[in-house]
């Protein structure tokens, strides 16, 4: 019938409309992770660091980042799942370093979480090149996973590695490398139009030691603090 008709023709442009649709989405994707990863990435390989991402895992990392930054003025530096919020500040207090571009961020559980997160916080201030700050036993898993998750936004990436005391809470296996790394080969491509938001972002300035010396709280290496 003349109507059986009309609806089969209508269903086929809405087929045809959604594999269009489709497919231009799937060629804006790849364009745009292959314009970060074969234009934006070489260029910013030799621009300065811009941004600076502690992972948790051991408080020496949040000592370090708090010693160099003196040398990364004006840089914003996230650390992403650390120690707690009022040893961070303490120790940026004892090396007298400014906190107005340090932030907290406590969403992450996981070296994945740790990029998943904070690379669209780095990316809200423009940075073009990011120090990653970890240990030396969380090589090369978060060194990977850092060239995957920032090279997907055209973000170079350094790894810093300072000395350790006693044994960070990084425990690397063959396995688990393997396997974050395929997540986030696919959540590359996904990124190019997802950005995942952390409501757990805190300043450091912002952090009330009155209120956290009211609590029990311990830090990893208190004496050193």
């Amino acid at each position: 019938s003349k109507f059986d008709l009309t609806a089969r023709l209508t269903k086929r442009k809405w087929k045809k409309r959604f594999k269009l649709l489709f497919l231009a989405l799937i060629g804006f994707i790849f364009s745009s992770l292959a314009f970060n990863v074969l234009v934006r990435l070489p260029i910013n390989t030799n621009h300065t660091v811009d941004g600076i991402l502690v992972l948790g895992g051991s408080i020496r990392r949040e000592i370090y980042a708090a010693q160099i930054a003196s040398d990364y003025q004006e840089v914003p530096i996230i650390v992403s799942q650390g120690s707690k919020p009022p040893c961070i500040k303490l120790i940026f207090q004892r090396e007298q370093t400014p906190m107005d571009n340090v932030w907290v961020e406590q969403c992450a559980y996981s070296t994945f979480d740790n990029f998943f997160f904070c690379v669209p916080l780095l990316q809200k201030h423009r940075v073009h090149k990011v120090k990653v700050i970890t240990s030396q036993s969380h090589l090369p898993r978060a060194q990977l996973l850092a060239q995957i998750h920032f090279g997907a936004k055209g973000i170079a990436v350094e790894v810093d590695t300072p000395k350790e005391k006693g044994v960070p809470g990084n425990h690397e296996s063959d396995l688990k490398t393997f396997l974050d790394v395929t997540r986030s080969l696919m959540w590359a491509v996904v990124s190019q139009l997802i950005q995942p938001p952390c409501s757990q972002v805190t300043p450091l300035e912002a952090v009330d030691l009155s209120q956290w010396y009211q609590e029990v709280f311990q830090c990893e290496h208190k004496g050193g603090i």
